[in-house]
């Protein structure tokens, strides 16, 4: 029989916790690991209507790539949505697994991902400071319009925040999430292009003063195509155990 501790153990070679950055909170952070278990759900977020959707399948596990608990927590009660969250799995006997950071740095993990489903070339990461965070590669030479459709379409995207330095798209840098300021990076890695996500105003001017095109393509759109990756890795390990991505979570930013 499979058990949380099995799952837990196999995510450390899909994300080692070494690859965690000092600040995050990654691993095992709710339930027990001698849990036995038959179906994982699998989501980008551990919210409430995720809970509620792995009590009602029946699971016994979620792994997400965000974690359930981030801010220190002083208590665990039903007037926030990170207790009620928490309470809610405990009442289900639903354990919580995530991998944050350490899926963002991780060969084949959410950054490799994104720049496969973009379409790009001669992958290889951006090392800096000790961080594997970017990753580059290429495109065919194109308009900066062109490669905007590319990236609306294979995110499935509602909008796009841009700048254009009126250069073509040939080099291109990806950091899905919150990696605008690691754009300093991208620039001294030769690219000509930035896909990214939660792009601050003054980043987006950086951009501009750097002659960079920068595309800010939302935070759910960059990171959810990681959670297909997860659950084929995990089904592919546990054949014993159903996998499922979760069909109720989706992007809560909406485009008027």
């Amino acid at each position: 029989m499979t058990t949380v501790n099995d799952i837990l153990q196999f995510m450390e070679t899909v994300a080692p916790m070494a690859l965690k950055m000092p600040w995050d909170n990654a691993g095992l952070l709710c339930g027990s690991r001698s849990t036995p278990v038959t179906k994982i759900l699998v989501a980008l977020d551990p919210f409430e209507h995720v809970c509620d959707e792995a009590a009602q399948w029946g699971a016994q596990l979620i792994v997400t790539h965000h974690p359930v608990i981030f801010d220190p927590q002083r208590s665990v009660v039903d007037d926030n949505s990170v207790g009620r969250c928490i309470l809610k799995l405990c009442r289900n006997g639903i354990s919580a697994i995530n991998a944050h950071t350490n899926l963002d740095q991780a060969p084949g993990g959410v950054n490799d991902i994104l720049a496969q489903v973009l379409g790009l070339q001669n992958i290889e990461t951006i090392c800096e400071n000790d961080m594997q965070l970017l990753r580059r590669g290429e495109v065919d030479v194109q308009s900066l319009e062109t490669f905007l459709a590319t990236v609306k379409k294979k995110l499935h995207c509602e909008g796009l925040r841009y700048v254009s330095s009126g250069r073509s798209v040939h080099k291109v840098a990806v950091g899905g999430g919150a990696c605008g300021g690691e754009l300093w990076q991208a620039y001294r890695a030769g690219c000509d292009t930035f896909v990214t996500a939660d792009v601050k105003y003054n980043q987006f001017w950086d951009a501009h003063d750097f002659g960079m095109n920068i595309i800010d393509a939302g935070h759910f759109c960059t990171e959810n195509p990681v959670c297909r990756y997860l659950a084929d890795k995990i089904a592919a390990a546990f054949p014993d155990v159903e996998v499922k991505i979760s069909e109720t979570h989706a992007d809560c930013v909406k485009y008027y």
